[in-house]
């Protein structure tokens, strides 16, 4: 069965989240994360995906304004990418954030990433750009 919940920082669950997200998400492009960075994700909203209390996908969502949160750090674990884990953490982060008074989901997408989020009905705004070395695009979705 697969549990999605908020997860709390600097517990057992956040370091296991910071070892997927770096795993997936930074070490095949050379980067790590500094103290510094993962200090500013306290006040975020955390969510983690768990199989078995094992887990294997996350995101943050991360306020931007009154009316708009921002998704990043999506992550799923390689063995269970395309088989829609990642649109079910996703819609529990939309849930999340219009429970919480938020009306629209912005994130930036890396270029591989843009056709699931598009598949998940979100929208480009603007021109690509270059973020962490390669392309992106911010991408949002009106809740």
């Amino acid at each position: 069965m697969f549990d999605i919940r908020l997860i709390e920082y600097g517990s057992c669950d956040y370091q296991a989240m910071v070892s997927l997200r770096d795993k997936i998400l930074r070490a095949p492009l050379g980067l790590t994360f500094s103290d510094e960075y993962l200090q500013q994700e306290i006040s975020d909203v955390l969510i983690g995906g768990f199989e078995e209390e094992k887990l294997l996908a996350c995101c943050i969502l991360t306020p931007v304004n009154e009316t708009t949160v921002q998704l990043r750090q999506m992550a799923v674990d390689d063995h269970l990418q395309g088989k829609g884990t990642g649109s079910k953490i996703l819609r529990f982060a939309e849930v999340y954030a219009l429970e919480n008074g938020f009306r629209e989901l912005m994130m930036h997408a890396r270029e591989e990433a843009a056709p699931f989020y598009r598949k998940n009905g979100y929208d480009v705004r603007g021109e690509e750009f270059e973020e962490v070395g390669i392309a992106h695009y911010e991408m949002f979705k009106r809740l």
